[in-house]
């Protein structure tokens, strides 16, 4: 599948639940959030159906997300059914990595390639008032456990001025002892996020070099993502930077999203989506759901419009744990 800038179309992301087990200060209200009814997220079988259309379509690899896509009943399976699907060739999963440890055996078995963990810092103190929660305990435990057991292990952090600042060096000490990939993700103006000021690539990259040496850039593809990579000396693992706004790669972006109640965005920051569970649940047939999908992505912008005042104060009303990580 190819859009009307001649982008290759080639990965899902597809959450499955709006539901989270952390509170995160830039992602969810601690309370006051209408999470989605039981008949507004799509059934398994129904998302099994649709990624098979997506194959059709060109799609290949696909990421499962949410929320926190390990609080639904059934994601290890989901995850096994997906690898099934003939012409899906890579599935992977992003999760808090709270409850990942007693679930990592199973995925692998399952056929889950590789995880992103999400993680602002290795202060468990910090932890607890950026999430709102407790389980900090359980992830680099589940991290070591996922390296054992072969997965590929990205960890990411959002760097938040004022927040996580000294916690630039240790998080990058992660990946000098571990084999993985350490990215550093500019925050994106949605929602809750709007209240906060993201801390820079350059800055990132000040204090990383300043403790560890000079970066150095490689050619390294790891995964479908934009992450831009870097090496260190005597690092057993990689620096990345993904950086939307202030880097912007939409000229290479070759994602859709799909959310768990059904809708499908061909960017984040445009409001153009199709309802997919609708066209699901009236009984239209695969051609009709694909012909849908392609006219959807032939509209997907050039390019995002994360930018001025105008734009940020429309993209505030944007919530990110129901659009989908």
């Amino acid at each position: 599948m190819v859009d009307s800038f001649g982008r290759k179309i080639d990965y899902l992301r597809l959450s499955v639940t709006d539901r989270c087990n952390l509170r995160c200060l830039y992602c969810m209200p601690v309370e006051g959030v209408e999470l989605m009814s039981h008949d507004e997220v799509l059934r398994f079988e129904e998302v099994l159906r649709i990624c098979r259309i997506f194959v059709g379509l060109g799609i290949n690899s696909v990421r499962v997300s949410g929320g926190e896509p390990l609080v639904r009943r059934g994601a290890v399976d989901l995850i096994g059914e997906l690898k099934a699907v003939k012409g899906i060739d890579h599935v992977s999963m992003t999760s808090n990595g709270v409850l990942l440890g007693e679930y990592l055996e199973p995925l692998a078995a399952a056929g889950l390639e590789g995880v992103n963990i999400s993680l602002d810092t290795l202060d468990e103190e910090k932890f607890r008032r950026l999430t709102r929660a407790g389980g900090f305990e359980n992830i680099l435990p589940a991290l070591d456990r996922a390296l054992e057991l072969g997965l590929r292990v990205k960890v990411n952090c959002v760097p938040l001025r004022g927040f996580n600042e000294d916690d630039i060096i240790k998080l990058a000490g992660l990946a000098k002892n571990k084999n993985i990939a350490l990215r550093f993700i500019e925050l994106m103006p949605l929602g809750a996020a709007a209240a906060f000021q993201p801390l820079s690539e350059e800055e990132v990259i000040f204090l990383i070099e300043k403790e560890y040496g000079a970066l150095k850039p490689v050619t390294l593809k790891l995964g479908n993502g934009p992450a831009l990579y870097y090496s260190l000396p005597d690092f057993a693992g990689y620096i990345g930077f993904i950086s939307a706004l202030s880097h912007g790669f939409c000229n290479s972006c070759n994602r859709l999203r799909l959310s768990a109640s059904g809708i499908l965005k061909p960017c984040l920051s445009s409001d153009l989506s199709l309802d997919l569970r609708s066209l699901v649940r009236s009984r239209a047939a695969d051609g009709e759901i694909a012909d849908a999908i392609r006219k959807t992505v032939a509209k997907k912008p050039a390019g995002h419009s994360f930018g001025g005042d105008n734009e940020r104060r429309e993209h505030e009303k944007k919530e990110m744990f129901r659009i989908g990580g």
